[in-house]
C-alpha cells in the first residue's frame, strides 16, 4: 500500500468531527463542527439527522482541505458514534421518517415501566446486560413506529430501516448500499444477544418490532462496505465501527482485563475489560459488548452517566456564569474545594447505578453567601462523585482498578482531574492524546488495512501526559460523599 492515511470520523452527541491520522496515529488535520439540539417537550432530546450528516460530510472535507490531500489519499475510514441514538428511515427514498431520538431522551419512561410491569426486566438482563430504560434504542424504535403516521404500515411492508449513527451514516455513505452496525452498537440497542451474538426473535416480539428493520452485525473491524463519490468526492472502503465509549476503551489500549477508562464528553461513561466474561453486575450496571475483533468477543463492565459535559453547557448556556466550559478551571482554581453546596445535575434523569428516570436536577445547599463560583465548582465536582459511584459498584462486582485513564473534552481542566484522584482515591493517567474516542475508530480502521498486525501494536504508541495521584484526607473525602448521597437521596425523593 502506498497510501497511508487513515480517516476516523467521530459523530457525537454535540459535534461532529472528522480527524485524519498517519501511519503511526499522529494527527495530520482535524475538523469539527457543532449542531443543534432539540428539546420538543422536558425530558425529550432530539437532532435532525440531515444535520448530522450536512456536518459529517463539512468536517470530511474540511479536515481533508486542511491536510492538503484528497479522498484518495485515504487507505480506510473508521466510524465511531453517539450511541442508543435512533435513527429510521425508509429504505426506497433514503429520507428519514422522524427527527433522531438521541439516547438522553425520557419520552418511553412510561414505556419501560408497562413492560417491567409484564416481568420483562429479568428476560432483557439476561440477554443483553442491559437494565430497561430509555436510555437504549428498542423503546426508541417503538415509540417511532407507534407514533409516526403511517410507520407500522410502512414497517410491515419492509420498507424501513433502523439503525444508531453509525448505521444511518454508513448507509449514506455507501448510497444505500450497505445496512449494517457493529456489535458494539448493536449491543447497546436492548434487542441484541450478546450471548449468542444476534439479533434476539424474543425481545423483537416484545418490542413488537419487524426484524426487516435491523441491520447486518459485524465484527469492529470488517469490510463496512464503499463510499461513493456523491457522497465524499470518491471511492473509500468503510473498515472500522465501534461505539464511543468502547472505541475510547480502544484508544486508550484498554486491552487486558481489568483496564478501566472513563470518557468526560457530554456524559460521562466508565468501561472496564472483562475479557471473555460477561460479568453479571449485582450494583445495575451495564454488561457490553466492549469490541468483537476476528469473532472474538470481549466483554466489558459500564457504568453511564447521563450528564457531565453537558453540566458545562448548562452554566454557559442556560445559567450564563460562565462565557466557555475551559473557564471552570480557573473559577475552581480560586475557590477550592466547595464542602456545602452539591449540584445534582439530573437534568435526564440519574443513569448508573440508579437508573432513576424521573429523578431531575437540584442544587442542595445554598445559603446566602453562596454564589457563582460555588455553583460552577460545585458543578465539576458533581461529574467526580458521579464517577465515584460508578467506581464503587464497579468494586462490588468485582473489578477494582488501581488506575483509571481519563479522555474527553472535560479532562484539559486539571483541577477537575485532581478532585477526581481525591474523590476516587484511585491515580488518574491522562493521555497525551485526550481524543482516545477518535483514535479507537482510527486503530479499527488501521487493523482491517492490514497497517497493523493487531490492536496490541495500536496500544504500543499510547503515551501518558500527565499523572493525579489522590491526595485529599480520608475524613475530607468521606464528609463529601457523604453530602453526595445525601444531595442524591433529595433528588430521588422529591417526586
Amino acid at each position: 500500500m502506498t497510501t497511508q492515511f487513515l480517516l476516523a470520523i467521530d459523530q457525537g452527541t454535540s459535534s461532529s468531527r472528522t480527524v485524519i491520522y498517519d501511519e503511526r496515529a499522529n494527527v495530520v488535520a482535524s475538523a469539527q463542527k457543532e449542531f443543534r439540539q432539540i428539546y420538543p417537550q422536558p425530558g425529550w432530546v432530539e437532532h435532525d439527522p440531515e444535520e448530522i450528516w450536512a456536518s459529517v460530510r463539512e468536517v470530511t472535507r474540511d479536515a481533508l482541505g486542511k491536510a492538503g490531500i484528497t479522498i484518495r489519499d485515504i487507505a480506510g475510514i473508521g466510524i465511531t458514534n453517539q450511541r442508543e441514538t435512533t435513527v429510521v428511515w425508509d429504505r426506497r427514498s433514503g429520507e428519514c421518517i422522524y427527527n433522531a431520538i438521541v439516547w438522553q431522551d425520557r419520552r418511553t419512561a412510561a414505556h419501560c415501566r408497562e413492560l417491567g410491569e409484564r416481568c420483562a426486566d429479568d428476560v432483557i438482563a439476561g440477554k443483553t446486560g442491559l437494565r430497561l430504560d430509555p436510555y437504549f434504542s428498542a423503546t426508541k424504535v417503538a415509540w417511532i413506529l407507534n407514533n409516526v403516521d403511517g410507520a407500522r404500515r410502512l414497517a410491515d411492508d419492509g420498507h424501513l430501516a433502523f439503525g444508531t449513527i453509525d448505521s444511518f451514516l454508513l448507509w449514506r455513505l455507501t448510497g444505500g448500499d450497505v445496512h449494517a452496525t457493529d456489535a458494539t452498537n448493536a449491543s447497546r440497542t436492548m434487542l441484541f444477544n450478546i450471548h449468542t451474538q444476534a439479533w434476539d426473535d424474543e425481545l423483537l416480539d416484545l418490542l413488537e418490532i419487524p426484524a426487516s428493520m435491523l441491520p447486518d452485525v459485524l465484527d469492529c473491524a470488517a469490510d463496512f462496505g464503499t463510499t461513493t463519490e456523491d457522497a465524499v468526492g470518491g471511492t473509500v472502503p468503510v473498515c472500522g465501527i465501534a461505539g464511543d465509549q468502547q472505541a475510547a476503551l480502544i484508544g486508550q489500549a484498554g486491552f487486558e482485563y481489568g483496564m478501566t477508562k472513563s470518557t468526560y464528553g457530554t456524559g460521562c461513561f466508565a468501561i472496564a475489560n472483562t475479557g471473555d466474561t460477561a460479568l453479571t453486575s449485582h450494583n445495575q450496571l451495564l454488561t457490553t459488548i466492549a469490541s468483537r475483533i476476528a469473532g472474538k468477543v470481549t466483554y466489558g463492565l459500564e457504568g453511564s452517566v447521563f450528564v457531565a459535559g453537558s453540566a458545562l453547557q448548562w452554566l454557559r448556556d442556560e445559567l450564563r456564569i460562565i462565557d466557555a466550559a475551559p473557564d471552570s478551571e480557573q473559577v475552581a482554581n480560586r475557590t477550592g474545594i466547595v464542602e456545602d453546596v452539591y449540584v445534582v445535575p439530573a437534568f435526564a434523569g440519574l443513569g448508573a447505578p440508579y437508573w432513576d428516570p424521573d429523578a431531575r436536577g437540584a442544587i442542595v445547599g445554598l445559603s446566602r453567601g453562596s454564589g457563582r463560583d460555588q455553583v460552577v465548582t460545585a458543578t465539576l465536582q458533581a461529574v467526580a462523585y458521579q464517577t465515584r459511584d460508578l467506581i464503587d459498584a464497579m468494586a462490588d462486582d468485582g473489578i477494582s482498578p488501581s488506575v483509571i485513564r481519563v479522555d474527553g473534552g472535560m479532562v484539559a481542566n486539571e483541577w477537575f482531574l485532581q478532585f477526581l484522584a481525591d474523590i476516587l482515591d484511585i491515580r488518574v493517567e491522562r493521555p497525551a492524546n485526550v481524543e482516545s474516542t477518535v483514535l479507537g475508530a482510527a486503530y479499527l480502521a488501521a487493523l482491517q488495512r492490514g497497517m497493523i498486525d493487531d490492536l496490541q501494536q495500536a496500544g504500543q504508541l499510547w503515551q501518558c501526559d500527565a499523572v493525579f495521584e489522590p491526595r485529599m484526607s480520608g475524613d475530607q473525602r468521606d464528609a463529601l460523599l457523604s453530602g453526595w448521597a445525601a444531595a442524591v437521596a433529595r433528588v430521588r425523593g422529591a417526586r
